[in-house]
Protein backbone atom coordinates (compact mmCIF):
# COMPACT_ATOMS: atom_id res chain seq x y z
CA UNK A 1 0.00 0.00 0.00
CA UNK A 2 1.40 3.33 -0.84
CA UNK A 3 2.94 4.52 2.78
CA UNK A 4 1.69 8.14 1.65
CA UNK A 5 -2.43 7.26 1.22
CA UNK A 6 -1.86 5.06 4.13
CA UNK A 7 -0.03 7.93 6.43
CA UNK A 8 -3.06 10.68 5.69
CA UNK A 9 -5.70 7.75 6.84
CA UNK A 10 -6.76 8.42 10.50
CA UNK A 11 -4.84 6.27 13.61
CA UNK A 12 -8.15 4.79 14.43
CA UNK A 13 -8.57 3.22 11.03
CA UNK A 14 -4.71 2.85 10.08
CA UNK A 15 -4.19 0.04 13.12
CA UNK A 16 -7.11 -2.04 11.71
CA UNK A 17 -4.40 -2.09 7.88
CA UNK A 18 -2.23 -5.18 7.61
CA UNK A 19 0.22 -4.10 5.31
CA UNK A 20 3.01 -7.17 5.57
CA UNK A 21 1.56 -9.96 3.09
CA UNK A 22 5.16 -11.33 2.92
CA UNK A 23 5.22 -15.39 4.28
CA UNK A 24 4.57 -15.79 7.49
CA UNK A 25 7.39 -18.92 7.57
CA UNK A 26 9.43 -16.80 4.46
CA UNK A 27 9.21 -19.65 2.40
CA UNK A 28 10.82 -19.85 -0.88
CA UNK A 29 10.01 -23.50 -2.53
CA UNK A 30 6.23 -24.42 -3.48
CA UNK A 31 3.84 -24.73 -0.80
CA UNK A 32 3.89 -28.84 -0.99
CA UNK A 33 7.82 -28.98 -0.79
CA UNK A 34 7.88 -26.66 2.09
CA UNK A 35 5.44 -28.21 4.40
CA UNK A 36 6.48 -32.19 3.49
CA UNK A 37 9.98 -30.56 5.23
CA UNK A 38 8.62 -28.99 8.12
CA UNK A 39 8.41 -29.83 11.45
CA UNK A 40 5.13 -29.24 12.30
CA UNK A 41 3.33 -29.73 8.61
CA UNK A 42 -0.21 -28.71 9.55
CA UNK A 43 0.48 -25.77 11.26
CA UNK A 44 3.13 -24.67 8.47
CA UNK A 45 0.25 -25.58 5.98
CA UNK A 46 -2.33 -23.39 7.77
CA UNK A 47 0.42 -20.64 8.05
CA UNK A 48 1.00 -20.47 4.46
CA UNK A 49 -2.79 -21.12 3.05
CA UNK A 50 -5.30 -19.28 6.28
CA UNK A 51 -4.58 -15.96 5.04
CA UNK A 52 -8.36 -14.61 4.21
CA UNK A 53 -11.79 -14.13 5.37
CA UNK A 54 -12.79 -17.01 8.05
CA UNK A 55 -9.31 -18.74 7.18
CA UNK A 56 -7.28 -15.67 8.29
CA UNK A 57 -9.58 -15.51 10.99
CA UNK A 58 -9.07 -19.58 12.06
CA UNK A 59 -5.68 -19.02 11.90
CA UNK A 60 -5.32 -15.63 13.90
CA UNK A 61 -7.79 -17.20 16.89
CA UNK A 62 -4.87 -20.33 16.87
CA UNK A 63 -1.77 -18.71 16.83
CA UNK A 64 -3.60 -16.13 19.74
CA UNK A 65 -4.74 -19.13 21.72
CA UNK A 66 -1.12 -20.88 21.17
CA UNK A 67 0.51 -17.93 22.81
CA UNK A 68 -2.13 -17.45 25.60
CA UNK A 69 -1.42 -21.07 26.66
CA UNK A 70 2.12 -20.86 25.99
CA UNK A 71 2.67 -17.82 28.43
CA UNK A 72 0.64 -19.86 31.23
CA UNK A 73 -2.86 -18.93 30.46
CA UNK A 74 -5.96 -21.34 31.06
CA UNK A 75 -8.55 -21.99 28.56
CA UNK A 76 -12.38 -22.83 28.90
CA UNK A 77 -14.06 -24.63 26.05
CA UNK A 78 -17.87 -24.71 25.53
CA UNK A 79 -19.69 -27.69 23.38
CA UNK A 80 -22.99 -26.66 21.73
CA UNK A 81 -25.32 -28.75 19.89
CA UNK A 82 -23.98 -32.66 19.18
CA UNK A 83 -20.77 -32.19 18.12
CA UNK A 84 -19.95 -35.41 20.55
CA UNK A 85 -21.25 -37.40 17.88
CA UNK A 86 -19.61 -35.59 15.27
CA UNK A 87 -16.16 -37.07 16.80
CA UNK A 88 -15.05 -33.75 18.34
CA UNK A 89 -13.54 -35.82 20.79
CA UNK A 90 -10.95 -37.20 18.40
CA UNK A 91 -9.29 -33.48 19.07
CA UNK A 92 -11.13 -32.45 22.60
CA UNK A 93 -9.86 -35.33 24.30
CA UNK A 94 -6.11 -34.62 22.85
CA UNK A 95 -5.81 -31.30 24.06
CA UNK A 96 -6.85 -32.14 27.24
CA UNK A 97 -4.42 -34.93 27.77
CA UNK A 98 -1.89 -32.26 26.78
CA UNK A 99 -2.75 -29.81 29.45
CA UNK A 100 -4.78 -27.31 27.28
CA UNK A 101 -8.05 -27.72 28.25
CA UNK A 102 -9.02 -26.45 31.85
CA UNK A 103 -12.62 -26.36 32.41
CA UNK A 104 -15.38 -27.53 29.76
CA UNK A 105 -19.16 -26.72 29.36
CA UNK A 106 -21.14 -28.69 27.36
CA UNK A 107 -25.01 -29.39 26.95
CA UNK A 108 -26.32 -32.18 28.22
CA UNK A 109 -26.26 -33.96 24.73
CA UNK A 110 -22.93 -33.46 24.10
CA UNK A 111 -21.81 -34.48 27.14
CA UNK A 112 -23.37 -37.87 27.33
CA UNK A 113 -22.89 -38.28 23.37
CA UNK A 114 -19.33 -38.73 24.49
CA UNK A 115 -20.32 -41.52 26.58
CA UNK A 116 -22.63 -43.09 23.33
CA UNK A 117 -19.13 -42.93 21.39
CA UNK A 118 -17.38 -44.75 24.14
CA UNK A 119 -20.12 -47.92 24.15
CA UNK A 120 -21.23 -47.82 21.13
CA UNK A 121 -19.55 -46.79 18.22
CA UNK A 122 -19.15 -49.32 15.92
CA UNK A 123 -23.30 -49.38 15.81
CA UNK A 124 -22.75 -45.42 14.67
CA UNK A 125 -24.46 -44.89 10.76
CA UNK A 126 -24.12 -42.09 8.52
CA UNK A 127 -26.49 -40.73 5.57
CA UNK A 128 -24.08 -38.14 3.74
CA UNK A 129 -27.03 -36.94 1.52
CA UNK A 130 -29.33 -36.18 4.25
CA UNK A 131 -30.86 -33.20 2.70
CA UNK A 132 -32.81 -35.15 0.48
CA UNK A 133 -34.58 -37.21 2.73
CA UNK A 134 -38.57 -36.82 2.12
CA UNK A 135 -40.93 -36.57 5.27
CA UNK A 136 -41.99 -40.31 4.60
CA UNK A 137 -38.07 -41.19 4.33
CA UNK A 138 -37.91 -39.90 8.44
CA UNK A 139 -40.87 -41.25 9.30
CA UNK A 140 -39.44 -44.59 7.78
CA UNK A 141 -36.56 -43.84 9.92
CA UNK A 142 -38.15 -43.46 13.12
CA UNK A 143 -40.12 -46.19 13.19
CA UNK A 144 -37.21 -48.51 12.60
CA UNK A 145 -35.96 -46.78 15.71
CA UNK A 146 -32.73 -44.36 13.96
CA UNK A 147 -32.62 -41.65 15.89
CA UNK A 148 -31.33 -39.08 13.50
CA UNK A 149 -28.52 -36.04 14.57
CA UNK A 150 -27.85 -34.13 10.99
CA UNK A 151 -25.77 -36.83 8.75
CA UNK A 152 -25.50 -39.90 12.18
CA UNK A 153 -27.51 -41.81 13.54
CA UNK A 154 -27.35 -42.17 17.01
CA UNK A 155 -27.58 -45.93 18.21
CA UNK A 156 -30.15 -45.57 21.22
CA UNK A 157 -30.83 -49.88 22.05
CA UNK A 158 -26.77 -49.84 22.20
CA UNK A 159 -25.92 -46.87 24.40
CA UNK A 160 -28.72 -45.24 26.33
CA UNK A 161 -30.12 -48.38 27.00
CA UNK A 162 -27.03 -49.64 28.04
CA UNK A 163 -26.55 -46.80 30.11
CA UNK A 164 -29.69 -46.09 31.78
CA UNK A 165 -29.82 -48.66 34.19
CA UNK A 166 -26.39 -48.29 35.70
CA UNK A 167 -27.51 -44.28 36.19
CA UNK A 168 -31.04 -45.72 37.73
CA UNK A 169 -29.35 -47.53 40.22
CA UNK A 170 -27.24 -44.69 41.64
CA UNK A 171 -29.89 -42.40 41.47
CA UNK A 172 -32.08 -44.75 43.67
CA UNK A 173 -28.93 -44.94 45.95
CA UNK A 174 -28.33 -41.32 46.44
CA UNK A 175 -32.25 -40.90 46.99
CA UNK A 176 -31.95 -43.46 49.64
CA UNK A 177 -28.54 -41.96 51.06
CA UNK A 178 -30.01 -39.05 51.39
CA UNK A 179 -27.05 -37.46 48.79
CA UNK A 180 -26.92 -35.14 45.78
CA UNK A 181 -24.50 -34.76 43.17
CA UNK A 182 -24.15 -33.03 39.81
CA UNK A 183 -25.75 -34.77 36.37
CA UNK A 184 -21.26 -35.49 35.07
CA UNK A 185 -21.10 -36.78 38.74
CA UNK A 186 -22.92 -39.50 38.24
CA UNK A 187 -21.39 -40.05 34.36
CA UNK A 188 -18.13 -40.26 35.80
CA UNK A 189 -18.95 -43.60 38.15
CA UNK A 190 -19.70 -45.06 34.77
CA UNK A 191 -15.74 -45.39 34.07
CA UNK A 192 -14.24 -44.87 37.88
CA UNK A 193 -16.49 -48.23 38.92
CA UNK A 194 -16.01 -50.02 35.64
CA UNK A 195 -19.39 -50.06 34.48
CA UNK A 196 -19.05 -49.83 30.98
CA UNK A 197 -16.53 -50.65 28.50
CA UNK A 198 -15.34 -49.07 25.14
CA UNK A 199 -16.93 -50.33 22.25
CA UNK A 200 -14.71 -53.01 19.93
CA UNK A 201 -14.44 -50.24 17.57
CA UNK A 202 -14.28 -47.44 19.21
CA UNK A 203 -10.92 -45.76 20.99
CA UNK A 204 -10.52 -44.76 23.78
CA UNK A 205 -8.39 -41.86 23.60
CA UNK A 206 -10.78 -40.47 21.05
CA UNK A 207 -13.39 -40.10 24.33
CA UNK A 208 -12.95 -36.00 25.70
CA UNK A 209 -15.51 -37.12 28.98
CA UNK A 210 -13.04 -40.48 29.49
CA UNK A 211 -10.24 -37.95 29.11
CA UNK A 212 -11.72 -35.23 31.31
CA UNK A 213 -12.56 -37.65 34.14
CA UNK A 214 -9.21 -39.52 34.46
CA UNK A 215 -7.48 -35.71 34.25
CA UNK A 216 -10.53 -34.70 35.94
CA UNK A 217 -10.99 -31.40 34.07
CA UNK A 218 -13.74 -29.22 35.97
CA UNK A 219 -17.30 -30.21 33.66
CA UNK A 220 -20.41 -28.12 33.81
CA UNK A 221 -23.68 -29.12 32.16
CA UNK A 222 -26.39 -26.15 32.16
CA UNK A 223 -29.89 -27.40 31.11
CA UNK A 224 -28.85 -31.07 31.99
CA UNK A 225 -32.86 -31.84 31.38
CA UNK A 226 -32.50 -30.91 27.86
CA UNK A 227 -30.81 -34.46 26.79
CA UNK A 228 -31.87 -37.79 26.52
CA UNK A 229 -30.82 -39.12 29.67
CA UNK A 230 -32.10 -35.85 31.49
CA UNK A 231 -35.33 -36.36 29.52
CA UNK A 232 -35.56 -39.77 31.17
CA UNK A 233 -34.24 -38.44 34.39
CA UNK A 234 -37.30 -36.01 34.24
CA UNK A 235 -39.70 -38.96 33.83
CA UNK A 236 -38.55 -40.56 36.54
CA UNK A 237 -39.14 -37.36 38.93
CA UNK A 238 -42.49 -36.44 37.37
CA UNK A 239 -45.57 -37.44 39.96
CA UNK A 240 -48.44 -35.42 37.82
CA UNK A 241 -51.46 -37.22 36.78
CA UNK A 242 -50.25 -39.17 33.73
CA UNK A 243 -47.65 -40.88 36.21
CA UNK A 244 -48.75 -44.96 36.95
CA UNK A 245 -48.19 -46.58 39.97
CA UNK A 246 -45.76 -48.98 38.18
CA UNK A 247 -44.14 -46.58 37.21
CA UNK A 248 -40.35 -45.94 38.39
CA UNK A 249 -39.71 -42.68 40.35
CA UNK A 250 -37.03 -41.00 41.56
CA UNK A 251 -36.81 -37.71 43.70
CA UNK A 252 -35.49 -34.78 42.18
CA UNK A 253 -33.14 -33.74 45.38
CA UNK A 254 -31.04 -36.33 44.24
CA UNK A 255 -29.41 -34.32 41.24
CA UNK A 256 -27.71 -30.94 42.00
CA UNK A 257 -29.07 -28.16 39.78
CA UNK A 258 -27.61 -25.40 37.72
CA UNK A 259 -27.58 -22.87 40.21
CA UNK A 260 -25.06 -25.22 41.94
CA UNK A 261 -22.90 -24.96 38.71
CA UNK A 262 -22.74 -21.74 38.86
CA UNK A 263 -22.02 -21.39 42.27
CA UNK A 264 -19.07 -23.85 41.42
CA UNK A 265 -18.25 -21.63 38.59
CA UNK A 266 -17.76 -18.16 40.76
CA UNK A 267 -15.47 -20.54 43.09
CA UNK A 268 -13.58 -22.20 40.34
CA UNK A 269 -13.01 -18.40 38.13
CA UNK A 270 -12.19 -16.87 41.30
CA UNK A 271 -9.13 -19.55 41.71
CA UNK A 272 -7.95 -20.02 39.01
CA UNK A 273 -7.64 -16.27 37.61
CA UNK A 274 -6.15 -15.37 40.78
CA UNK A 275 -2.87 -16.46 38.91
CA UNK A 276 -3.22 -16.56 35.10
CA UNK A 277 -5.68 -15.50 32.48
CA UNK A 278 -8.51 -17.38 31.26
CA UNK A 279 -9.70 -17.24 27.76
CA UNK A 280 -13.17 -18.98 25.81
CA UNK A 281 -12.95 -20.77 23.36
CA UNK A 282 -16.69 -21.30 21.91
CA UNK A 283 -17.68 -24.45 19.77
CA UNK A 284 -21.32 -23.40 18.52
CA UNK A 285 -23.67 -21.33 20.82
CA UNK A 286 -26.37 -21.46 23.06
CA UNK A 287 -26.25 -22.56 27.27
CA UNK A 288 -23.23 -24.23 27.10
CA UNK A 289 -21.51 -20.81 26.50
CA UNK A 290 -23.42 -18.43 27.32
CA UNK A 291 -23.82 -20.17 30.84
CA UNK A 292 -20.44 -20.07 31.71
CA UNK A 293 -19.18 -16.55 30.67
CA UNK A 294 -21.89 -14.71 32.46
CA UNK A 295 -19.40 -15.81 35.75
CA UNK A 296 -17.35 -12.65 35.35
CA UNK A 297 -20.42 -10.12 34.85
CA UNK A 298 -22.09 -12.04 38.19
CA UNK A 299 -19.02 -12.09 40.16
CA UNK A 300 -18.81 -7.95 39.53
CA UNK A 301 -22.71 -7.06 39.53
CA UNK A 302 -24.60 -9.38 41.05
CA UNK A 303 -21.92 -10.19 43.94
CA UNK A 304 -20.47 -6.93 44.09
CA UNK A 305 -17.16 -8.20 44.08
CA UNK A 306 -13.74 -5.41 43.46
CA UNK A 307 -11.42 -7.88 41.89
CA UNK A 308 -12.72 -10.13 39.41
CA UNK A 309 -9.97 -10.53 36.00
CA UNK A 310 -11.44 -10.36 32.89
CA UNK A 311 -11.69 -13.12 30.14
CA UNK A 312 -8.44 -12.26 28.41
CA UNK A 313 -9.77 -13.14 25.12
CA UNK A 314 -13.02 -14.76 23.60
CA UNK A 315 -13.12 -17.18 20.16
CA UNK A 316 -16.14 -18.12 19.02
CA UNK A 317 -16.78 -20.87 15.92
CA UNK A 318 -20.71 -20.43 14.68
CA UNK A 319 -23.18 -20.11 11.74
CA UNK A 320 -25.61 -18.54 13.13
CA UNK A 321 -26.53 -14.57 11.99
CA UNK A 322 -26.63 -11.67 14.28
CA UNK A 323 -29.81 -11.34 14.36
CA UNK A 324 -33.18 -11.48 17.59
CA UNK A 325 -30.90 -11.15 20.48
CA UNK A 326 -29.59 -14.75 20.34
CA UNK A 327 -26.62 -15.32 22.12
CA UNK A 328 -25.65 -17.84 19.45
CA UNK A 329 -25.30 -14.88 16.86
CA UNK A 330 -24.13 -12.39 19.12
CA UNK A 331 -20.70 -10.40 18.58
CA UNK A 332 -17.78 -10.03 20.30
CA UNK A 333 -18.34 -6.27 20.94
CA UNK A 334 -21.94 -7.22 21.67
CA UNK A 335 -20.41 -8.87 24.71
CA UNK A 336 -18.45 -6.01 25.69
CA UNK A 337 -22.10 -3.85 26.70
CA UNK A 338 -23.08 -6.94 29.20
CA UNK A 339 -19.30 -6.88 30.87
CA UNK A 340 -18.66 -10.15 29.74
CA UNK A 341 -15.69 -9.18 27.89
CA UNK A 342 -13.34 -5.67 27.95
CA UNK A 343 -12.12 -3.73 25.71
CA UNK A 344 -8.66 -5.17 26.27
CA UNK A 345 -10.06 -9.20 25.79
CA UNK A 346 -8.92 -10.20 22.37
CA UNK A 347 -11.65 -11.26 20.46
CA UNK A 348 -12.51 -13.22 17.18
CA UNK A 349 -15.74 -14.87 15.43
CA UNK A 350 -15.15 -17.47 13.03
CA UNK A 351 -18.53 -17.55 10.57
CA UNK A 352 -18.10 -21.24 9.55
CA UNK A 353 -18.76 -25.22 10.47
CA UNK A 354 -16.97 -25.96 13.89
CA UNK A 355 -16.31 -29.63 12.13
CA UNK A 356 -14.13 -27.10 9.62
CA UNK A 357 -12.67 -24.82 11.72
CA UNK A 358 -11.98 -26.18 14.80
CA UNK A 359 -9.51 -29.41 13.44
CA UNK A 360 -7.26 -26.08 12.18
CA UNK A 361 -7.48 -24.79 15.80
CA UNK A 362 -6.53 -28.07 17.55
CA UNK A 363 -3.83 -28.97 15.13
CA UNK A 364 -2.14 -26.09 15.63
CA UNK A 365 -2.52 -26.02 19.27
CA UNK A 366 -0.42 -29.43 19.75
CA UNK A 367 1.83 -28.47 17.06
CA UNK A 368 1.00 -30.79 14.63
Amino acid sequence: MNKKILSELSPGLRKLIVTDTTSKTNRIAGIHAHTSKAKSPVSTYAMETLQHLNGGSTLNAALWLKEHLDNGGKLVVTLAGALSSFQIGVMLAELIRQGKVHLISATGANHEESYYRYVAHSHYAYIPRYTELTPEQEAELRDAGLRRITDTFLPEDESVRIMEPHLLKMWKEAEKKGKRYFPHEYFRRLFSEGLIKPDKGANPADCWTYEAYKKNVPTVIPGFEDSTMGNIFASYVYNGPHKKKEDTSVSGSVMKTGLEYFGFLYDWYQAESANAPIAFLQLGGGIAADFPICVVPSLKHDLKLKKVRDWAGFIEIGSSPMSYGSYSGAGGKEKITWDKLSTKSYYQIIQSDVTVAFPWIAAVLLGL
